[in-house]
C-alpha cells in the first residue's frame, strides 16, 4: 500500500523498477557550464511540478561588463524582456523508461530560443541537458550543486 501511494505522489520514482530512486532524482540546484568559455554561467533550480520537471535560473555568474540584472532581449513573446533571474528555462519534462526525461522545452536565454529537449543522470551529480535542432543537437553537463531533500 505505501509503495502505491509513493508511486502516485512522486509519479517520476515508478518509471523504472530497475533504476534506483536516488538515480532518478534530478531536482535541486545545477551549476552550467559555458560552452565557449568552460567557465560557469548560471545556476539552475530544478523541480518536480505534476510529474514533470522545471527549471529555473537562481544566479548568473557574470561576464565582464554584463548588467547585475540582464534582461532576456532576443527572447520573443512573453518572455522579450524579461528578467533573465527567475526565467523559467526548462518545462516539460516527464519521466520515460529508462530514466530519461523528455517531451519538453529547453530555453537558451543567450539566443531567445527555446528547443525540444532530453535530460539524463550521468551519476548523482551530473545531469545531461540535450537540446535539438532539427536533426541537430547540443548536449551541455550540468553539476549538481545541492540536492533537494527526497520524500521518505
Amino acid at each position: 500500500m505505501w509503495a502505491i501511494v509513493v508511486a502516485a505522489a512522486l509519479p517520476w520514482l515508478a518509471a523504472d523498477a530497475s533504476t534506483p530512486a536516488d538515480e532518478l532524482n534530478a531536482a535541486g540546484l545545477w551549476r552550467t557550464i559555458d560552452d565557449r568559455t568552460g567557465k560557469p554561467r548560471a545556476v539552475i533550480r530544478i523541480w518536480a511540478e505534476h510529474g514533470r520537471l522545471r527549471g529555473r535560473i537562481e544566479h548568473r555568474y557574470r561576464k565582464p561588463r554584463e548588467s547585475k540584472d540582464p534582461v532576456c532581449r532576443r527572447c520573443t513573446g512573453a518572455r522579450r524582456g524579461q528578467r533573465v533571474i527567475g526565467m523559467v528555462v526548462l518545462w516539460h519534462h516527464r519521466l520515460e523508461r529508462g530514466g530519461r526525461w523528455s517531451g519538453g522545452r529547453v530555453l537558451d536565454p543567450e539566443m531567445g530560443k527555446d528547443y525540444p529537449g532530453r535530460l539524463w543522470l550521468e551519476g548523482p551529480d551530473t545531469l545531461k541537458v540535450r537540446g535539438y535542432w532539427g536533426p541537430f543537437h547540443r548536449t551541455q553537463s550540468w553539476h549538481r550543486l545541492e540536492a533537494e531533500p527526497r520524500i521518505e
